[in-house]
């Protein structure tokens, strides 16, 4: 399968705001298979949204695994955070800013809903790395 192209700031389609996923089809579950594929070549990869390969659908795929043991790939379908507390800055970077890194402030424990990809709602409530860049990729 080959990479998506990642959309580099100042990209107007990162500004732009996402339309909600109301069918599972054959063209989303291919634009999953891309995204993912698309994180996973990335060095440091952990998170990506469909706005950063230029499709404005509201698609983010999370997967901390590799640093934060006892996570599983997140496929966060119309995700939304629902309940955030307290915060810090840390330093973060995006793969449509490549080479810069910057202080962002996040909320240290979220809860959010999503749809899975049988359009059923699911909610966790997490912190840490995974919580960090779950708020990232939901603000693609």
């Amino acid at each position: 399968m080959p990479l998506a192209s990642i959309r580099q700031f100042p990209d107007p389609v990162l500004r732009k705001i996402s339309d909600p996923i109301k069918k599972i089809d054959g063209k989303i579950n291919a634009l999953i298979e891309r995204l993912i594929h698309t994180m996973q070549q990335q060095p440091g990869g952990i998170g990506i949204a469909a706005p950063q390969i230029g499709v404005l659908k509201q698609i983010a795929i999370v997967d901390v695994s590799s640093k934060v043991s006892g996570t599983n790939m997140l496929i966060l379908i119309n995700p939304k955070i629902i309940s955030f507390e307290e915060g810090h800055i840390s330093r973060e970077g995006c793969m449509s800013l490549p080479d810069y890194t910057a202080n962002v402030r996040r909320a240290d424990r979220i809860k959010v809903r999503w749809q899975n990809l049988n359009l059923k709602f699911c909610e966790l409530k997490t912190s840490g790395l995974e919580a960090r860049c779950i708020q990232h990729e939901v603000d693609h």
